[in-house]
């Protein structure tokens, strides 16, 4: 007999009949049956009623969707909806189909929801994966029954995935394949003989009691190495929100670690356990939330399970989700904003829940950071906790402010990584950073020291950046973060970009990237002042999103934030100069003809000095560098150390030809040299081919070829 007790799923959705009515289905396929003449006859009218049942319950769930806009409901919904038709479809085949008044227990049956389906989350095209849980090995009629059952799915349309396993061979494999351990952890009863299913749950759970760290860390380590292969970054433009790093991928490895621990069967209780606070857990719903809801978009609008939120749909998504353009900010814009804002309070979650289990279990860290051999154990408000700066107390903040400054400054100086407790810490008390710590002069002066220090200023502002502390601290900056950048040139957001850059510039300047920026890595050796330059790269793109200009109302910013960091008049000055300016560079070299005397005469108008012209040089390469992987060219290269070299003749007293014609000159010389197998004869006839801009447009090897 089936076992009909209900599934343990999460509770179905409003009016459930609306979507599958279970009792009327079932008399339909009895019904249909019932008039066939033939057994293929019986297969086609029961699976023309399942066929219409599935697209009727589609067709409503799809309407709800639309109607409200709401992921979870689809992804419950559709759940209920494939539950309810599995339940028909099993009481058919083995109640009318392949009849066993009396099964023995090898001919038991559970049927048993797996991986999505299994956590109760279905989007609209995903993979249906099922479980066929057994007594002992496969008998003749099991194997028809799980036979039929799945052909008939496949007809349907479904993508379904299957295995056929005892429970002692489920336990088995769990114990050596951590994918199918985790698969019998989100198991979920279906259908059929549920006392297999629970024989399962509790052997499972009485294997639980030991190798909780090793399922840990090999989870983290899968999490690791999805992030590689997806770019390791939450802030591209063309997101996967399933698998990217701070998609959905991430909090389902967050909800496996937890209910492997702690046996938990939602996030929420993780709070009654003191493990997660009620906000955290209220924002660990919310980025879900918004994450489902992308999802259902993405395959609706694809019509398949599409997971990447490619520039083509963004709009469309935009429209349905309600937004819409306004000053400053596309309705696109808007909704990646979003998404990367919860994108980012993942990466928080991570974090929040990694310190947890460490402050738990008291072991090595889980987040694979090298150890380090640090005799000295305390720095001031701060200690070393298994190799990371930990806060001393957790009145750090609240007694000193500044210290929000200072932990990422002794991390930067000391090469250290900061301890999860810590950016929890700073969570909990964000409301310090306010007016009076950043008119804090010992803030402001911390602040310039790591942006300006040579050891990463990229890293160290990258953790603020993650920790909130940076937009908090620099709140112009703070509107830039996660904003995005409609178009097929930028890959990062607003902030990453700018970071980027920085991190770019830190490179030139330590003579790490000399190959590709010869004039770059010289130039920024004579520069009079660091502190300018790398104040210009921050603020640079800091206006973007704002109605106007961006340069413009940068330049303003600049007026207003460098005094308060104690730059002079004129290095103030001097910074709001380069962030008004720091398009011209690129515009005259790229959009304009630099052979053209004219276009040199009026860069140079606006330029005025040599020590501006090296500073807008090195910003420019550092912006285009920072933008993407494919912005950055040879003929890009020429153009701006052509540009350079004319506006710095001009600048030393005159444009004439000599200067241009003397580094052609050196151009064919280092050809002649590398073509010596060449005649003399054969190469004045070649060189007499090519004018100065020739010799000057391509390096040697170029040339060469």
């Amino acid at each position: 007999m089936t076992d009909s007790r209900m599934s343990q799923a999460r509770p179905g959705p409003r009016n459930q009949r609306a979507i599958l009515d279970r009792r009327r289905l079932a008399e339909r396929l009895a019904a249909a049956a019932g008039e066939a003449t033939s057994a293929e006859a019986s297969r086609a009218a029961v699976l023309g009623c399942l066929k219409a049942a599935l697209k009727d319950g589609e067709d409503e769930v799809r309407r709800r969707f639309e109607a409200r806009g709401r992921g979870a409901e689809v992804m419950t919904a559709r759940c209920f909806l494939i539950d309810q038709l599995i339940r028909v479809l099993y009481d058919f085949v083995v109640g009318r189909v392949y009849r066993n008044p009396n099964p023995t227990e090898a001919e038991r049956i559970a049927v048993v929801a797996v991986g999505g389906y299994g956590r109760g989350e279905l989007a609209p095209h995903s993979d249906i994966d099922l479980l066929f849980l057994l007594s002992y090995k496969v008998t003749p009629w099991v194997e028809q029954v799980i036979e039929y059952m799945l052909y008939m799915l496949w007809d349907l349309g479904l993508q379904v995935g299957h295995a056929t396993r005892s429970v002692p061979d489920c336990m088995r494999r769990a114990k050596a394949d951590m994918t199918i351990r985790t698969s019998v952890l989100e198991a979920r009863y279906v259908w059929g003989t549920q006392a297999l299913y629970l024989d399962l749950r509790r052997q499972f759970d009485k294997a639980l009691k030991t190798g909780g760290n090793d399922f840990i860390e090999a989870k983290l380590a899968e999490r690791d190495q999805r992030h590689l292969r997806m770019g390791d970054s939450r802030y591209v433009l063309e997101p996967n929100i399933k698998d990217g790093k701070g998609g959905l991928r991430d909090l389902h490895t967050l909800f496996w670690i937890a209910k492997y621990l702690y046996r938990v069967t939602d996030v929420r209780e993780l709070v009654a356990k003191d493990f997660l606070r009620a906000d955290e857990a209220r924002q660990f719903a919310k980025a879900q939330d918004l994450l489902w809801t992308l999802r259902c978009h993405l395959h609706y609008l694809s019509g398949r399970p599409e997971e990447r939120l490619t520039f083509d749909l963004q709009p469309e998504i935009a429209q349905r989700m309600g937004y819409t353009d306004r000053p400053g900010a596309s309705a696109v814009e808007q909704l990646m904003k979003h998404y990367f804002l919860a994108a980012k309070d993942v990466g928080d979650l991570t974090r929040i829940f990694c310190a947890g289990l460490e402050a738990e279990h008291r072991r090595k860290p889980l987040l694979r950071l090298p150890s380090l051999g640090w005799r000295r154990k305390t720095f001031g408000d701060f200690r070393l906790d298994g190799g990371r700066l930990n806060v001393a107390s957790d009145r750090v903040f609240e007694d000193d402010p500044v210290n929000f400054l200072r932990l990422f400054h002794v991390a930067q100086e000391h090469g250290l990584d900061i301890h999860p407790r810590a950016l929890r810490l700073i969570r909990q008390s964000m409301r310090r950073v306010d007016a009076g710590l950043r008119a804090a002069p010992e803030a402001n002066r911390l602040f310039l020291e790591i942006l300006t220090s040579r050891k990463q200023p990229e890293i160290a502002l990258k953790r603020m950046n993650e920790a909130g502390v940076l937009g908090r601290f620099i709140p112009d900056f703070g509107r830039v973060v996660a904003q995005m950048q409609f178009d097929m040139y930028h890959v990062h957001t607003v902030d990453e970009h700018t970071l980027y850059a920085i991190g770019i510039l830190s490179r030139i300047e330590a003579g790490e990237l000399v190959e590709d920026h010869p004039l770059s890595s010289e130039v920024v050796r004579q520069v009079l002042s660091r502190r300018v330059l790398y104040l210009a790269v921050l603020l640079h793109d800091v206006a973007k999103g704002r109605k106007g200009d961006h340069s413009k109302l940068g330049a303003g910013v600049a007026r207003r934030l460098c005094p308060r960091l104690g730059l002079s008049e004129e290095e103030t000055e001097t910074v709001a100069w380069l962030v008004r300016y720091h398009l011209l560079f690129s515009y005259a070299a790229f959009k304009r003809d630099i052979d053209d005397p004219k276009t040199v005469a009026d860069f140079v108008e606006l330029v005025r000095s040599p020590e501006r012209l090296r500073l807008l040089l090195v910003l420019t390469v550092a912006d285009l560098r920072a933008v993407g992987p494919n912005v950055w060219n040879d003929w890009k290269a020429t153009l701006l150390r052509e540009l350079y070299y004319l506006a710095e003749d001009l600048m030393s007293g005159g444009l004439d030809a000599r200067g241009r014609k003397s580094r052609a000159g050196a151009a064919r010389a280092a050809l002649r040299a590398a073509l010596s197998d060449w005649s003399d004869a054969d190469f004045e006839t070649h060189a007499a081919l090519g004018y100065d801009s020739y010799w000057l447009a391509f390096d040697t090897a170029t040339l060469v070829h």
